[in-house]
C-alpha cells in the first residue's frame, strides 16, 4: 500500500491494524472514532498539529517492510 496525504485513515487501518501505532505515537488517540476513520492523513495531521510528511514516511516505510 502506498500512503499519501489523501489516503483515508480507515483505509490504512483496514490494510494493516498494526499501523495504528504510528498514529498513536503522534497523539492521534481517536482511531476508533468513526469520524477519524473517514479523515485523510492530511486532515488529521492539520487537526493534531503534526507534520504529515513525517507520518507518511513512517507509514510507507512500514508498508514497504511488510512486502
Amino acid at each position: 500500500m502506498k500512503v499519501t496525504k489523501d489516503t483515508i485513515i480507515g483505509d490504512v487501518l483496514d490494510a494493516d491494524r498494526s499501523a495504528g501505532k504510528f498514529f498513536l505515537e503522534i497523539g492521534m488517540h481517536c482511531l476508533g472514532c468513526p469520524a477519524s476513520r473517514g479523515e485523510s492523513i492530511e486532515e488529521a495531521c492539520q487537526v493534531h498539529g503534526v507534520n504529515a510528511d513525517e507520518l507518511l514516511k513512517k507509514l510507507n516505510d512500514h508498508f514497504e517492510s511488510q512486502k
